[in-house]
């Protein structure tokens, strides 16, 4: 199979049949042998009963519905144990995305051997209240993650079908898939200025929640690359560092103690400084960082379910 479409919907059942129309009159036009694989996050209208509708007049489409929303990383995550195409196009289910992208997209991967390709919204049709705010955590994504690209969160990809298989993509971690795909060894990434349109039907499904999720997940992915497997390098140094500077505090506050009554002085009382509580208080809070770094390399060890979804229906 050339390629397998992926597409994470909540509540499109206006666009759906208008969007598989779209698909299936590019990919005949080119030659595509395609599956399309619809999944429903928990929609509360009709999308499913479109979804169905749609299996009986399109033999590629495939659908997975879950019993409540989970969100659009878990409807991707879902779609890509699935796939079969030699190439896997993402792209969301309200018009917004340019189907006509997709030859491209493909080509770009088969013929030029990149592992992943990010669509690019160079012109966007969302409002200001979208376009700043991915623009300041596009230009912090790339500071951190050292990969070029002007829009991480274009729901336009396409990826080697190798690629999807080894990303584990959960949270609000869909964004920062080339992140994930960089830390997995598929360094060949690259973008594409893609066409963007006005949504046809329905509002945005996201509020201005996703941004600080977004943030906190960067921060979450960053971190996770770097002592994910590891988790003591990092508590177990801090918590060593601060302990070390406590003790120390505390010595040298004790031998000033000593050192004044060595000359028959009459020193104030050790615990009438605030110095000592300082340094007290650090020697206590590295003492639980490093235990903290035990804990997580216990759990590190253990196996995760975090992507373990309640599956309705599937067709």
């Amino acid at each position: 199979m050339d390629i397998s479409v992926v597409v994470p919907l909540y509540n499109e059942e206006e666009s759906l049949p208008e969007l598989l129309a779209w698909i299936d009159r590019v990919m005949q036009a080119n030659s595509f042998s395609y599956e399309v694989v619809l999944v429903d996050d928990g929609s509360n209208d009709t999308s499913w009963a479109v979804i169905e509708d749609l299996r009986t007049k399109f033999s590629a489409v495939k659908g997975i519905k879950f019993r409540r929303n989970y969100g659009k990383s878990a409807a991707l995550f879902s779609g890509f144990e699935i796939v079969k195409g030699d190439v896997v196009i993402t792209m969301d289910a309200d018009l917004q995305d340019s189907p006509d992208e997709i030859p491209e997209l493909y080509r770009m991967i088969k013929e030029e051997d990149f592992d992943l390709v990010s669509g690019w919204k160079q012109k966007r049709y969302d409002p200001i209240s979208k376009t700043i705010p991915s623009k300041f955590f596009n230009r912090t994504a790339r500071a951190m993650s050292g990969i070029k690209l002007h829009d991480f969160n274009c729901g336009l990809k396409a990826y080697k079908n190798k690629v999807v298989k080894s990303v584990e993509v959960y949270g609000e971690m869909h964004r920062y898939i080339p992140i994930l795909a960089k830390e997995a060894g598929f360094v060949k990434i690259t973008e594409k200025v893609v066409q963007h349109q006005e949504r046809k039907y329905g509002v945005t499904k996201f509020g201005l929640s996703r941004f600080i999720n977004g943030f906190l997940d960067l921060l979450s992915l960053s971190f996770i690359s770097k002592f994910g497997k590891k988790p003591m390098h990092f508590f177990g140094l801090l918590g060593t560092l601060m302990f070390l500077v406590g003790f120390f505090a505390s010595a040298w506050i004790g031998a000033l103690k000593l050192h004044s009554m060595s000359l028959g002085e009459i020193a104030p009382r050790v615990t009438n400084s605030p110095y000592f509580f300082i340094a007290l208080t650090t020697m206590i809070i590295g003492t639980q960082l490093f235990l903290a770094g035990f804990i997580a390399e216990l759990v590190s060890r253990s196996s995760s379910e975090r992507n373990t979804y309640q599956i309705e229906k599937e067709i």
